[in-house]
Order: C-alpha cells, then sequence, then structure tokens
C-alpha cells in the first residue's frame, strides 16, 4: 500500500511564501515522476508543476517564476516552493507520485489528501 501525505499548507498575506512538502509511503520499488495540482472552489483540478525522477521541470504558465518544485528522491518526497503568492492562488493542493509497486509490475498514478493553500489579506 502506497500513501502520500502532504504537508505545509496554511493561511498566507499576498507577496508571502508557503513551502509543501509530500512524502511517499509504503512498500515500492520505484517512483516515476511527482506533481503537484491544484484546485480552486468551483473550478477543475490544475496542474501546478511536475517532475521526473531525473529533475526535469514543467510548470504551468500562472506559476512560473514563482513556484520551484524539486524532489529528494532518497527520501521519496516532493517539494514546491511557493513565493509572492496572490489570492489567485487559494486553492487545495494536491500531489501525486507515479509508483511501481514491485519490479515486475507497472506504474500506477497515487494521489495525496491535499491541504488548503489559503492566500489573503
Amino acid at each position: 500500500q502506497v500513501q502520500l501525505v502532504e504537508s505545509g499548507g496554511g493561511l498566507v498575506q499576498p507577496g508571502g511564501f508557503l513551502r509543501l512538502s509530500c512524502a511517499a509511503s509504503g512498500s515500492f520499488f520505484s517512483i516515476n515522476a511527482m506533481g503537484w495540482y491544484r484546485q480552486a472552489p468551483g473550478k477543475q483540478r490544475e496542474l501546478v508543476a511536475d517532475i521526473s525522477r531525473r529533475h526535469v521541470t514543467n510548470y504551468a504558465d500562472s506559476v512560473k517564476g514563482r513556484f520551484t518544485i524539486s524532489r529528494d528522491n532518497a527520501k521519496n518526497t516532493v517539494y514546491l516552493q511557493m513565493n509572492s503568492l496572490k489570492p489567485e492562488d487559494t486553492a487545495v493542493y494536491y500531489c501525486n507520485a507515479e509508483v511501481r509497486p514491485s519490479y515486475s509490475g507497472s506504474y500506477s498514478l497515487y494521489w495525496g489528501q491535499g491541504t488548503q493553500v489559503t492566500v489573503s489579506s
């Protein structure tokens, strides 16, 4: 069983910063890509950023230059450093990971439970 547990959300003023973390735990063989998505009230879930196992990154246009995704493969953890936060960044943030449970198995996509980020004065 694979679990992704997010932490680091909260309330911050516009222009502030937060750092989200997402750690994978359980029994598995390897993790491929990891990413962060967000969902604001009344909107669809959207990609924020993702990162390959070799640290190739991809960002949504709305967060380029403000957010940085990184990962620690030894800790099976992905991070999202969010700077210059705006009210429109308010959403529930979810991490995901492509996980292979065994050497002979195929990759499956797992999701965390989500963490609330609220940007407001």
